[in-house]
């Protein structure tokens, strides 16, 4: 049998299973919140067009009104200004939005510290227990995090010195944009860097560095419990919008049991 149809009885008797990794899009979702001098993403909205009725009676259809990093997003290099020359998101390959992923959990440590960064030496820790980073692929960074996904206020975690969510180091996404081997990131958070970050130097650092390198980023994701460490293969699906610096995504992994 060729590979493709070996994979393709694999999915239909279960032995590779598909695992989806996207939270809910609804008005519920939660969404970053900028200070206020800041431009603000709009939330998911549904407008009916029809629905079986004088408007269209055989047919039910909507318009959505929402921002290109709403819910579980895909950013393109062009999303931050260390990128603003690099991809956008419909330019982003084909090839490159499929690929190995490994999970690396801090679920314990983010439990205990919300404010949890994630270092070099915790991925090299790692891989000397598991095997490299992929080449080409994902480190999809575990927290636990999904778990607080249906409430704005528990996600974003804020209070008076500003939001509490864990996130990258700067050396350490420094490292990663520039000496790791993967071509993205992939988090449970509201956004790729820490809740903290807008005070860090340089500021949001993942954003920086990972964007200014050309890679990517993939947020709010769900169900990274249901990973293994290694072995799974991510398909990642963003809008193909011209010019777009992101997009809402359906995010997918392939994990053989």
């Amino acid at each position: 049998m060729s590979v493709l149809s070996t994979l393709a009885a694999a999915l239909a008797s279960g032995s590779v299973e598909v695992i989806d990794l996207s939270a809910p899009l609804s008005s519920e979702t939660p969404t970053l919140a900028l200070p206020p001098q800041f431009g603000q993403t709009a939330a998911f909205e549904l407008e009916e067009i029809s629905r079986y009725d004088d408007r269209g009676p055989g047919w039910y259809w909507n318009n959505f009104r929402t921002g290109e990093h709403t819910g579980t997003h895909f950013d393109a290099p062009n999303h931050w200004v260390t990128g603003r020359d690099r991809e956008d998101v419909a330019s982003v390959p084909a090839r490159r939005l499929v690929g190995p992923a490994v999970v690396l959990d801090f679920s314990a440590e983010v439990a205990k510290n919300s404010d949890f960064l994630l270092e070099v030496d915790h991925i090299k820790q790692w891989e000397s227990e598991h095997e490299p980073l992929p080449e080409g692929g994902w480190l999809l960074y575990r927290t636990g995090w999904d778990a607080r996904s249906s409430s704005q206020e528990e996600f974003l975690n804020a209070d008076s010195n500003g939001p509490h969510t864990p996130g990258i180091s700067i050396e350490c996404a420094q490292w990663l944009a520039h000496e790791s081997p993967i071509v993205g990131l992939g988090v449970e958070t509201v956004g790729t860097d820490a809740g903290a970050a807008a005070g860090f130097d340089p500021m949001f650092p993942c954003h920086t560095f990972m964007h200014g390198a050309g890679k990517y980023g993939l947020t709010q994701l769900q169900n990274l419990s249901q990973l293994p460490p290694t072995g799974v293969v991510l398909v990642a699906s963003p809008l193909k919008i011209v010019g777009g610096s992101g997009s809402p995504a359906r995010v997918l992994a392939l994990v053989e049991r």
